[in-house]
């Protein structure tokens, strides 16, 4: 039997599990049958073969439409089996036929844009937000794409003969917007809907169930989910995966085998650690809402651990006296971040365009993580100053 991929393993009953239990145990359904129970690191990067013909014919395969080659692997370029075991699993969790992972989330999409330019479609059609680096990467058009900026409503009218790829976030980075993916979908007829999901994860939604074809995750953030891996990961059909395996083969962004386990690993614990957070980010949230040194909160209706709220004071001021809270970019991890959107992920961005997408320049962006709440808020509060004085308004003023 042929262990070199877990989908060799993949149980038909698998359709009617759980999320929490998919998130255990796909990927690993073959363990205990090998006598395992810890998923297997393969650090190898080729790997013998002494039928030279038949290597070549498998080769020549993959050359034809990136299907993973059939039997042991080949080269670390071609495929690892352990990243494979994680790619197994996420297409699992996210609904999709097949999931394709990188060495990062810009890799991922860089690797989405040049597969449809080689098709001739070099027009992207995008909405505003989106994180700042794939912003970045669209506008200064460095894969040879065009992008045209719109709105939801605009998408239709934005399409082109050219056009590869529709890219939305949802919610987005770092206003945490909310689209209609389902309606997204519907306007972009026969062009790929790609929906960044790396905020909600598919704890909180499957953007293939409403019709996106394309998935794309830093799964640096939730999927891994400790601060330790730099990963990214598209979830779609597997003929797009063939696509995307052969630009990853020729340009070579793999994900390392050890990130690979770590993502695996991170997937097991998705569940409980999103909804733990986003307990703790509602409660933040509210407490945030009701403070009068807060000008305006921003949380989605689905949920999360990710809050955006906007401070009347400064906020590098907040930055700089947080103690419990941990001042760095990303996002994702068991402990708390903050970041000021317009100095770091957005910074790369034309302020004009940023600040008309809704980043402005008091927002700040907060990844609740699973301390206590009460400790959240505690170095929250001191780290917003003393409390804001309320202005009372003269009576000849208030009957003007």
């Amino acid at each position: 039997m042929d262990t070199s991929s877990p989908s060799a393993y993949d149980d038909v009953r698998t359709a009617s599990r759980a999320l929490a239990t998919e998130a255990v145990h796909a990927g690993r359904d073959d363990l205990a049958r090998q006598g395992l129970h810890a998923p297997p690191i393969d650090l190898s990067t080729t790997y013998p073969s002494y039928d030279s013909r038949a290597e070549a014919a498998r080769i020549d395969a993959f050359a034809t439409d990136g299907a993973d080659p059939a039997g042991p692997p080949v080269y670390g370029r071609l495929g690892n089996p352990t990243v494979a075991r994680f790619e197994t699993a996420l297409a699992r969790l996210e609904g999709t036929g097949s999931a394709v992972a990188f060495a990062s989330g810009m890799a991922a999409l860089s690797a989405v844009l040049l597969a449809r330019s080689a098709m001739g479609l070099r027009h992207v059609v995008a909405v505003r937000p989106l994180y700042g680096c794939s912003d970045h990467l669209l506008t200064a058009g460095l894969l040879g794409t065009e992008v045209t900026w719109t709105d939801p409503a605009g998408i239709a009218d934005a399409l082109r003969p050219d056009t590869g790829l529709v890219m939305v976030e949802s919610p987005a980075n770092p206003t945490l917007a909310e689209l209609d993916l389902r309606a997204i979908a519907h306007a972009c007829g026969s062009v790929p809907l790609l929906a960044d999901n790396t905020f909600a994860t598919p704890v909180l939604q499957r953007p293939a169930e409403q019709g996106a074809r394309l998935v794309l995750h830093s799964a640096t953030k939730y999927l891994g989910g400790h601060g330790d891996v730099l990963a990214g990961v598209v979830a779609c059909d597997e003929e797009f995966a063939g696509r995307l395996r052969q630009i990853r083969f020729a340009t070579g962004g793999v994900l390392h085998p050890l990130a690979g386990y770590l993502l695996l690993r991170g997937l097991s614990t998705l569940p409980v650690r999103v909804r733990a957070a986003s307990a703790n980010a509602a409660e933040l949230a509210r407490r945030l809402a009701a403070d009068p040194r807060v000008a305006r909160v921003r949380y989605p209706r689905l949920g999360g651990a990710m809050i955006a709220f906007e401070v009347h004071g400064d906020p590098h001021e907040v930055i700089s006296r947080v103690r419990l809270v941990t001042p760095a970019v990303s996002l994702g991890s068991v402990d708390t971040l903050i970041q000021h959107p317009a100095s770091i992920s957005h910074r790369i961005v034309d302020a004009e365009d940023r600040r008309g997408a809704g980043v402005s320049d008091r927002l700040l962006r907060l990844s609740v993580g699973l301390e206590d709440v009460d400790d959240l808020w505690s170095d929250l509060d001191q780290a917003l100053g003393a409390p804001r004085e309320r202005r009372v308004t003269p009576l000849r003023e208030a009957v003007r």
